[in-house]
């Protein structure tokens, strides 16, 4: 039986300039822009802040008329980039199997630590005390014997918890729990399942599974087998190496636009390109994923001419994967993968790159790496404002999880005057839709958005 955790730092980017400034202390932070009047958004609130109804991915304009008296800091990349690898650094202490999934949150895998430093729930303490202690802030813990079971638990108490389900009580934890909780309920699925009388995730549960399948098809089944606190997925650790780089995307409402669709399919493209060569890997073969409307999912592969880390080979072949597929359909989802990698080192004595070209993209990697991923972007990006890779999940704070989260706190409904908010996937912190299928799982870390 495995004992996997789930470690979250709690409000990471305002308790960072908390800890550092004592003024700050008790008073409501956000982090994002320097000042209510900018049109970015936040990127993290303080829980003073939070109780305002702040949240992040909201605009700022909103969260100044909203929070008045708040705080507004810039984002300082570098950083929360060095305070993650601190934190990063005691997780491994406990064991070699730690998967980052964002700058903030990781899973641990401590079965074989028992011997060493005592059960799930002791090692969950002493980790809690040495980032404490060493680091000067709190962490949120769930300790299970799932990764599903394990992230969810860690919500639940924030800030500074440590919730424990033994082995064999997976089902009936879930089961009192709103839907919204779970790992592939957005607020469409969430529409969808309210339809069965689905409200809670033990309701999820009663249903049989075959019905599930007939009505979301492969999603379905995973549903069905996540209600119930089954999750099969390993922690993937850094001697582990990953099988693919992909980011998925699910768009607030379902959209045929054209434009829309190809800026999504562009910019997926380009954090996928840039993961890449943060890892020093090329990437021989792309794949496509599109959901409609209805929940029907097909993937479309291709082996490239030859192994890539830059964008545009990358888009154009997704994009003509995915024409084909997307005339007259509404999309809920879009994904792009690169896989069968080779080191970049090796390939690059056979690439045929523009030298030019490799130098301009390797200057922006590095403003990137400076000041943070949106510090530069293509101009026919500007304003999509598509989450990168290991922005944060949804899925884990209850006022992120949006208007179907029955244990969502209230807050106010009126939209921005710049109208819609930032859609939201996966990895995101948009506010309106909980992740399609569980966070990546990758061996490397990544920095912040």
């Amino acid at each position: 039986m495995a004992t996997i955790l789930h470690v979250d730092l709690d409000a990471f980017f305002a308790a960072v300039e908390q800890r550092d400034r004592p003024e700050l202390r008790g008073r409501p932070v956000i982090v994002g822009g320097g000042g209510p009047n900018q049109r970015g958004v936040v990127s993290a609130a303080s829980y003073e802040a939070r109780r305002f109804g702040v949240h992040s991915a909201m605009p700022l304009q909103r969260a100044g008329r909203l929070c008045p008296n708040a705080v507004f800091l810039p984002v300082d990349g570098a950083k929360y980039q060095s305070v993650s690898r601190e934190v990063m650094a005691i997780l491994r202490r406990f064991t070699p199997l730690v998967e980052p999934i964002s700058i903030d949150e990781a899973f641990l895998d401590v079965t074989g630590s028992a011997a060493l430093f005592g059960d799930g729930p002791t090692v969950a303490a002493r980790i809690k005390a040495a980032v404490r202690d060493e680091v000067g802030l709190t962490i949120s813990v769930g300790v299970a014997t799932t990764k599903l079971v394990a992230k969810i638990a860690s919500d639940l108490r924030k800030p500074d918890g440590l919730v424990v389900v033994p082995p064999g009580d997976e089902a009936a934890f879930l089961a009192p729990l709103p839907i919204a909780r779970l790992w592939g309920v957005g607020e469409q699925t969430a529409a969808a399942l309210r339809e069965y009388g689905v409200r809670t995730i033990g309701d999820l549960a009663a249903l049989p599974a075959d019905l599930l399948v007939r009505r979301f098809g492969k999603h379905g089944a995973a549903l069905a087998e996540r209600a119930r606190g089954i999750d099969a997925d390993r922690v993937v650790g850094l001697g582990d190496p990953a099988k693919s780089i992909g980011h998925e995307h699910t768009f607030d409402v379902d959209t045929s636009d054209r434009e829309t669709l190809e800026r999504t399919l562009l910019a997926m493209a380009d954090g996928v390109a840039g993961r890449l060569r943060s890892s020093g890997l090329r990437a021989a073969t792309v794949t496509v994923k599109i959901r409609d409307s209805t929940f029907r999912t097909i993937t479309r592969q291709r082996s490239l001419p030859e192994p890539t880390d830059l964008t545009e080979p990358i888009y154009r072949a997704v994009l003509d994967l995915a024409r084909r597929e997307l005339r007259g359909q509404r999309i809920r989802l879009l994904g792009v993968t690169a896989s069968h990698f080779g080191e970049s080192d090796q390939l690059a004595l056979f690439a045929a790159d523009d030298p030019r070209r490799r130098r301009v993209v390797e200057a922006a990697d590095a403003v990137r790496r400076r000041f943070g991923e949106r510090a530069m972007t293509r101009a026919r990006l500007i304003g999509s404002r598509l989450p990168t890779p290991f922005e944060r999940d949804p899925g884990t704070a209850p006022e992120r999880r949006g208007a179907h989260a029955a244990d969502a706190p209230a807050r106010p409904r009126k939209r921005s005057a710049g109208g819609a908010e930032a859609p939201t996937d996966r990895d995101t912190l948009g506010d309106t839709d909980a992740p399609d299928d569980p966070p990546a799982t990758l061996d490397i870390e990544r920095p912040f958005d």
